[in-house]
């Protein structure tokens, strides 16, 4: 049996002009095989002046336009989207020994669609959404608990918890995805398609 693909990679790669058709085929792979959380990423963004942070997010969706994930948009990641729309996320499948680096840029997703995810969350994390100021100092955990009780008093009806305004969702619209394999000795297996001018993706092997 051929174990290569026509770039001479594990078959795994495949033999794909769409990186999302590749990314689609990786991540029902680990949805089988990741024992916690296979939508987690890593989620790198940066003020305007260039200060990094990164923090895990789950991913909500994705389609040709991008990736999808939700969150305060006044917490520290959302005001450095605000700043610098430019970020990156990496997916790592340890169970899989692999990993896929996106990078980007973010827009916030349209009202309607953010509604129909927070409508279709447990109604102690829409809750929460109003309750936590993300990102902000607590004078004591008291304070936090106090909030949430606070709006649940506000919002007794489970099926009637609107969604706050400073709560949405940001879709990452890729320029480059790539897809990584550990291999014996860190020689690894790299495969970048990165968007051209005329919106096609072009594929690279790397130097592992």
């Amino acid at each position: 049996m051929n174990e290569k693909n026509s770039l001479g990679l594990n078959k795994c790669f495949l033999d794909l002009d769409d990186p999302f058709k590749l990314f689609e085929s990786w991540y029902e792979e680990a949805k089988k095989n990741e024992i916690n959380d296979p939508n987690a990423l890593a989620l790198g963004t940066a003020t305007k002046k260039g200060v990094p942070s990164v923090r895990m997010v789950l991913l909500k969706g994705y389609d040709k336009n991008g990736f999808v994930f939700y969150t305060n948009l006044n917490s520290q990641k959302g005001n450095e989207i605000k700043e610098n729309p430019n970020a990156t996320m990496c997916f790592h499948w340890k169970s899989l020994l692999r990993q896929i680096r996106i990078v980007g840029t973010l827009s916030q997703v349209e009202d309607e669609v953010a509604d129909n995810y927070f409508n279709s969350r447990a109604y102690e994390s829409r809750i929460g959404a109003w309750a936590s100021k993300q990102s902000s100092e607590l004078v004591n955990r008291e304070e936090l608990i106090k909030s949430l009780e606070k709006f649940k008093n506000k919002y007794q009806d489970q099926n009637n918890v609107p969604r706050p305004n400073h709560w949405s969702g940001w879709n990452l619209k890729p320029t480059s995805i790539e897809f990584w394999l550990d291999g014996d000795n860190r020689i690894h297996e790299r495969l970048k398609y990165k968007l051209t001018a005329n919106n096609d993706w072009t594929k690279s092997l790397l130097s592992p």
